[in-house]
This record gives C-alpha cells, structure tokens and sequence, in this order.
C-alpha cells in the first residue's frame, strides 16, 4: 500500500498519466473504429500545428497570424510528391524542408517588427500566399489538389510498409507526432529555449549578453515554420485533398485557439487544447448539425478564457490543482512521520 501511495506523489502523476494515454493510443486501433483513428490523428495534427505558435507566442512572445502559410507549404509540397513519386517519407521531408525555407523568407522580414505590426505583417503573408495559391497552376488553383494518395512509408531496398489502411497511418502519424514532441520539449528546455523565453519576458537583457535578440527570432519563426509545415504534410495523405483554404487566416486561427484554450505559458497546453479545440468543434458542427452552434460556443470559451481561464486549462491547473495536492501529501507525509515517531 505504501508503494502505490508513493507513486501517486504530485511529481510522479504526470509520468502517470503519460503512461496510461500512452497505452490507450496504442491500444486504440484494436477496439477503435476508423472514426476515432481519424480524429486521434486530427487532434495530433493540430497539435502540431499549435506547438508552432506556442514556440512563437508562449516562449518567444511573438503572436503570428499567418501560420497557415507555412501549414500549406507543407501540404500542397506533400501532395505534389505523393502525386508525382508515391513515397509517403520522402513527401513529408520535401513538405518539412519547404516550410522552413518559406519560414527563412518571410522571416527576415516579418522578425523585423514585433507586438501588433509583427502580428499584422505575418497576416498580410499569409493572405499572400493563399492569393498565390489560388491563381498558381501547379496548386490546382482554386479547386485545389485531389486523388492524393496515402502513399507507402518506404525506403528502397530496405523496406515499405502500405499506409492504405487507417490504422497503418494512425501509428505512422503517432510515432512521428511523438518523436517532434519529445524535440520539441528538449528544445523549450535547451539554452536556446531559455534564450527564447527571455527575450519574451526582457529582451534589452539578452541583447545586453551579446546575442542577437533578431536572428534568434528569425530561427525562433523558421522552426515555429517547420512544426507548422510537417502538420500540414501529415494533413495531405490523410484527406486526400489540399485546397488553397489551409492557408487562410481562419486556418491560421485555429492553433491560436487550441495554445490559448490550453495554456500558451505550458508545454503540454498545445495538447490539451488541441483535443478540447477538435471535439467541441466535431460536436457542435458534426453532431449539433450547425456551424452557427460552433460560432456560439467558440465565443462563449474566448469569454471563458478572458474571463476566468487566463491561463489556459492546463496554466490553471498548474497554479490552483497542482499545488493543492502538493500542500496535502506533504501534510499526510508530515502527519504519517509524527505517527511514527511517537
């Protein structure tokens, strides 16, 4: 009995909980039907997608609108590819590389300027390049790209392994959702992570030390770029279809919800609110039947959040919950000692 109270300590539920979600996501294909595979997948993209403003907003302090640029660099390079040459790897490094290169340009100009202008500036690049992809030949235009293939994960002459099914890319999207979040975590908790935190909370303080507080949110912006892009290269095999739309400024808003409805301050905010974002969005225009009903309840959470959850769900947590279940263990460990001593 002792042994399972000391691993219900307030430090150790996390590694608990991590471990349980984890082995219900495995799990998830033998009992799951291709719906929940589906939206599991979709929460994991926009996660992905919210980590990369979180990078932006959360530690570096720079608010972007115009994430949905780099969100369809990544899926109409991914769609191409799978379109030319079927190779599922090499199309979702192709859409990774292209983001980050568009991030580089756009960059240079947009870390240039920061609070209100930086936000305006990377909303006016984003409804650029959904211009562009209206009229370019080579995005389909208008219409888009379809007949996208859930091309095979393959490297030649070693392996290929057939995504057709949804389970097969369930695990594919999982594994490599996991591998860019456990980087991304090493990299908040890096030097470089910690430099990207300061100038968020004083950058006159860094510039102070001798580094430049412009080409570290240039690289700050490319790699929010790239988080953005890989979410888009995973969207493309999974729809089938790309169209011009995922680069429009209401695209680019949904990460920004999901940051701000889990916490924007906390590494596992993205998450957390990239599931609640996705389910109340699936059941008020899925289930409800109305996209007025999605319309009602996202203004009744942004009230939520100015109102009484500043710091997103999981932030809120962390300071109310958290602390509480710390103050009692220490309590029950201080009373449980005494009894021992007398």
């Amino acid at each position: 009995m002792s042994k399972f109270k000391e691993l219900l300590t307030p430090k150790r539920i996390p590694s608990a909980l991590l471990i349980v979600l984890a082995i219900l996501l495995l799990a998830l294909p033998v009992f799951g039907k291709d719906y929940y595979l589906y939206a599991v997948i979709r929460i994991l993209i926009l996660a992905l997608f919210a980590f990369s403003v979180n990078l932006l907003l959360g530690y570096t302090g720079l608010l972007s609108f115009g994430q949905g640029a780099f969100y369809a660099a990544g899926a109409f390079t991914c769609a191409r590819i799978l379109l030319a040459r079927p190779n599922l790897l090499l199309g979702i490094i192709c859409g990774v590389v292209i983001a980050g290169a568009v991030a580089f340009i756009l960059g240079w100009f947009s870390v240039r300027h920061t609070a209100m202008y930086f936000a305006m500036l990377t909303l006016a690049f984003g409804m650029m390049i959904f211009g562009f992809l209206q009229k370019l030949k080579i995005t389909g235009g208008a219409m888009g790209l379809w007949g996208i293939p859930r091309a095979p994960l393959e490297i030649p002459y070693l392996f290929s392994i057939s995504m057709k099914s949804m389970s097969s890319y369930y695990y594919f999207v999982l594994i490599l959702s996991s591998i860019a979040i456990f980087i991304f975590y090493r990299l908040v908790h890096s030097p470089l992570g910690l430099t990207f935190q300061g100038i968020r909370d004083s950058e006159s303080r860094i510039a102070f030390t001798g580094i430049s507080v412009r080409n570290t949110r240039w690289l700050c912006f490319v790699i929010a770029g790239m988080y953005a892009g890989l979410a888009g290269a995973l969207l493309a095999p999974l729809e089938g279809a790309v169209s011009p739309q995922v680069s429009h400024w209401a695209t680019s808003g949904d990460p920004v919800m999901a940051t701000l409805l889990g916490g924007m301050y906390t590494f596992s905010g993205p998450i957390a609110g990239a599931a609640i974002y996705f389910m109340l969005k699936e059941y008020a225009v899925g289930v409800a039947g109305e996209a007025m009903n999605w319309m009602l309840i996202l203004g009744a959470v942004m009230v939520a959040l100015v109102l009484g959850l500043r710091g997103g769900i999981v932030g809120s947590l962390q300071q109310s919950l958290f602390p509480r279940l710390r103050a009692r263990f220490a309590e029950r460990s201080s009373h449980e000692q005494n009894d021992i001593k007398h």
